[in-house]
């Protein structure tokens, strides 16, 4: 299927460059919608990327701000292409809304670095471990909807084997591995296909043992989102059961950067990970 720019992390950029403009001219969102004719929220709600613009409103935002050539077609090209349909918009009745806009956010991401302390990321799921999961919390999942569920799953984990691969940094807790999620096969299964991902030449893996203690996110999985292209910013996504937060705030950014670098200190290194996990997926001698 052809992959377009992520409609959700083409907004966020389109929105923060708008966000920039008004501030750099020091006026307030109010005093904006007032010179356009529009209301203070409709100012806010593209700013904050919660609504796309029509290229006729951003056309009049670029003629108040009488940006050059470049800075507008720039814009208008962002803003074409965060109407683009991304996969996730086909499997738009298999997640909550929550998640399609991390979808779109990770399939644009440049690299992520992930701490999970109570299951195997999605990005390495098995479909019988990404089964037991979903099971876990939905018991009255159906089966075309888990067929659904895993559907997504293993088209989200195509970032990491396509033609510019996403870069992952992982660090898994070593109860993720501990855990016998859908049985001691599962289980094995599973953890074998960690040792295959781990092989992927843009995929680093840490396990985080138990004997370590205390550590720097203890209570909080994480996924810390980078881009690469300009104008874009890094994101802390913190999922929940029934939501998610993003995190956008230099300080935020910084915080959770000391925090994934304690926690790669912590860990085991690569190799002593990887080995690590075959002697647990090999089970007792």
């Amino acid at each position: 299927m052809p992959r377009y720019a992520s409609p959700t992390a083409r907004r966020r950029r389109l929105a923060a460059a708008l966000r920039e403009l008004r501030e750099k001219a020091g006026i307030t969102c109010a005093d904006l919608g007032k010179a356009l004719g529009w209301s203070e929220s409709k100012v806010s709600r593209i700013e904050t990327g919660q609504s796309g613009i029509k290229a006729n409103d951003l056309d009049s935002l670029l003629n108040y701000w009488k940006v050059d050539a470049e800075v507008r077609e720039a814009l208008q090209t962002l803003r074409r292409q965060s109407h683009h349909r991304g996969w996730w918009n086909s499997y738009a009745d298999a997640f909550p809304r929550w998640f399609e806009g991390y979808a779109g956010l990770e399939d644009e991401a440049t690299a992520l670095t992930i701490y999970r302390q109570d299951l195997v990321p999605g990005l390495m799921q098995t479909d019988e471990y990404a089964s037991a999961v979903i099971r876990a919390h939905r018991p009255s999942v159906t089966a075309d909807e888990l067929e659904r569920l895993q559907s997504v799953r293993s088209t989200r984990q195509a970032v990491l084997t396509r033609r510019k691969p996403l870069e992952v940094w992982a660090v898994l807790d070593e109860a993720v591995l501990r855990r016998v999620v859908g049985g001691p096969a599962v289980m094995g299964e599973q953890l074998r296909h960690l040792l295959t991902v781990a092989a992927y030449p843009n995929v680093t893996l840490q396990v985080l043992p138990f004997e370590q203690g205390a550590h720097a996110s203890m209570g909080t999985s994480f996924i810390h989102l980078q881009y690469s292209e300009a104008g874009s910013s890094d994101i802390i996504y913190i999922e929940a059961l029934t939501s998610s937060q993003y995190l956008e705030e230099p300080d935020d950014i910084e915080r959770y950067t000391v925090v994934s670098n304690h926690l790669r200190a912590s860990a085991l290194s690569p190799e002593a990970s990887v080995a690590f996990i075959r002697r647990l997926a090999d089970g007792p001698a």
